[in-house]
């Protein structure tokens, strides 16, 4: 039982994990890599394994960085299955489509300006294009429900329910007598949207994501005053209100949160701009799936309702309606994607109204340190953006409450009925993973971070602090955790 993690390994994106389990190869998560222009460059090199020699493919989730590399995969020579939950194949469809009409449009922007300077032969084509999606999509067998065990090249293989976003599953993969669980992304078990995660049965080995795994989020109710709050700080303050949200979950939560405090007049009703075309299809999903969802609102479904409408919404479909927002003039709220802000219609927003003390970003997502997200959440006077100096004069607001991932408790009660797994930490920093290490022997599990692209056995010893040789951290476990209590 061996894994080469070529993704989400010591970073938080990009998850690709490649198991062998009794002589199959099976590749867990296609992602692709999004933060600073280092990490995304690893998007660019050629796979360190035979994409020939793959027995299989499950994809955990839809989230861009567990599915986008995965038409790359298929373009350079993957032919067989991919194995996922009906709704992530649904929702995979959107984003991945998505993803290949931004690199196409990215691409031809960046030609025109190459050319313009003469050095048109230094841009990069696009990954892949629409064409290379849909053959990838051709080979999705949506076969995977939660609970049901079925055999995948093989291997015996039973999803559960993860609680992160609609379809995403924790896998219990079982080989020659041995059990393997692979987390995915694990859920808030305080998600405005999601039922919470499904305990786990007894494993050997347990490969787990650390996006939180050093901070606890704050209480669903917490985390709406505080929203609540700063939104009334910012209609006061007479400008625009940016929130940068990922296309599915955080999108759909933020809209549910927004008529809820609208309607019950805790805050004022102000007009509402989802510049989002890929979340306004993902949100039609919601109803196609809605048992997946909290009680209250799978009633309001049930009941004919739609609980991701707030009365003053408007969907924005163009480019050019996009640009004709920021010609409104008094208080609106924008919501457009990315969530990390590394590209998408918010840094068309960002680039003008960032500069303005009258503006407020309220940032509802992770933001890798690399991201410009995390650059100026992390207190940057000046960022650049479409090509400019951009000075950073919006109020920030932080709330890590709407975070769709696990917190360290939500980590530790998954592992609560696991039994005594070796546990393999993967999708977090590696300061953050350090930190947890030690949580975990206090329970008397071993804990080993997975190193980036090397081999590891599962049902090994692992290493003697926890940590990969050679790794270096850039903070301590303590100075990682006492930045983000001061977030």
């Amino acid at each position: 039982m061996h894994l080469q993690s070529f993704g989400a390994a010591c970073t938080v994106t990009g998850s690709m994990h490649l198991l062998t389990l009794g002589g199959r190869r099976v590749l867990v998560d296609c992602g692709l890599f999004q933060g600073g222009d280092e990490l995304e460059a690893r998007n660019r090199e050629a796979f360190s394994f035979d994409v020939a020699e793959l027995d299989a493919v499950i994809l955990t989730h839809a989230h861009l960085d567990h599915v986008g590399r995965l038409p790359l995969l298929v373009r350079r020579g993957y032919r067989g299955a991919v194995y996922c939950t009906p709704p992530t194949a649904a929702l995979a469809e959107t984003v991945l489509l998505d993803s290949a009409r931004l690199q196409v449009e990215g691409y031809k922007q960046d030609l025109r300006r190459a050319r313009r300077q003469g050095r048109e032969d230094e841009v990069p084509p696009p990954l892949y294009e629409e064409e290379d999606v849909h053959r990838a999509l051709a080979l999705l067998r949506p076969s995977l429900e939660f609970g049901e065990t079925a055999s995948v090249a093989g291997v015996r293989v039973t999803p559960g329910r993860a609680g992160h976003i609609l379809g995403s599953a924790y896998l219990l993969l079982e080989s020659g007598g041995e059990r393997l669980l692979m987390s995915g992304d694990l859920g808030n078990r305080e998600s405005g949207l999601q039922l919470d995660f499904t305990p786990p049965p007894e494993a050997d080995a347990a490969v787990i994501e650390t996006t939180y795994a050093n901070r606890t989020h704050r209480s669903w109710e917490a985390t709406l005053a505080e929203f609540a709050q700063a939104l009334r700080a910012s209609v006061r303050q007479g400008g625009k209100i940016l929130i940068p949200t990922f296309a599915i979950e955080r999108a759909q939560v933020i809209l549910a949160t927004l008529k809820d405090l609208m309607d019950s007049g805790e805050v004022p009703r102000i007009p509402i701009f989802l510049d989002s075309p890929m979340a306004a299809r993902a949100t039609g999903e919601y109803f196609e799936y809605g048992d997946e969802l909290r009680a209250d609102v799978r009633d309001e479904l049930r009941a004919g309702e739609d609980p991701f409408r707030p009365n003053t919404l408007h969907v924005v479909p163009t480019s050019a309606e996009s640009q004709r927002i920021n010609r409104y003039d008094g208080p609106a709220i924008i919501m457009a994607g990315n969530g990390m802000m590394t590209g998408g219609r918010i840094q068309h927003h960002l680039k003008h109204h960032l500069w303005k003390p009258s503006t407020s970003l309220i940032v509802v997502s992770y933001q890798s340190p690399a991201s410009l997200g995390g650059r100026i959440v992390g207190g940057a006077g000046h960022v650049r953006l479409m090509g400019e100096e951009v000075a950073v004069r919006a109020q920030v607001h932080t709330i890590g409450g709407f975070s769709a991932h696990a917190d360290q408790d939500d980590l530790l009660a998954f592992l609560d009925t696991a039994g005594r797994p070796h546990v393999w930490l993967v999708h977090g920093e590696p300061e953050v993973m350090a930190g947890f290490v030690p949580l975990l022997a206090a329970r008397g599990l071993k804990g080993d971070l997975v190193p980036d692209r090397q081999p590891v056995d599962l049902l090994g010893g692992g290493y003697a602090d926890g940590r990969p040789p050679g790794l270096v951290l850039d903070r301590s476990p303590a100075e990682s955790l006492q930045a983000e209590a001061g977030e």
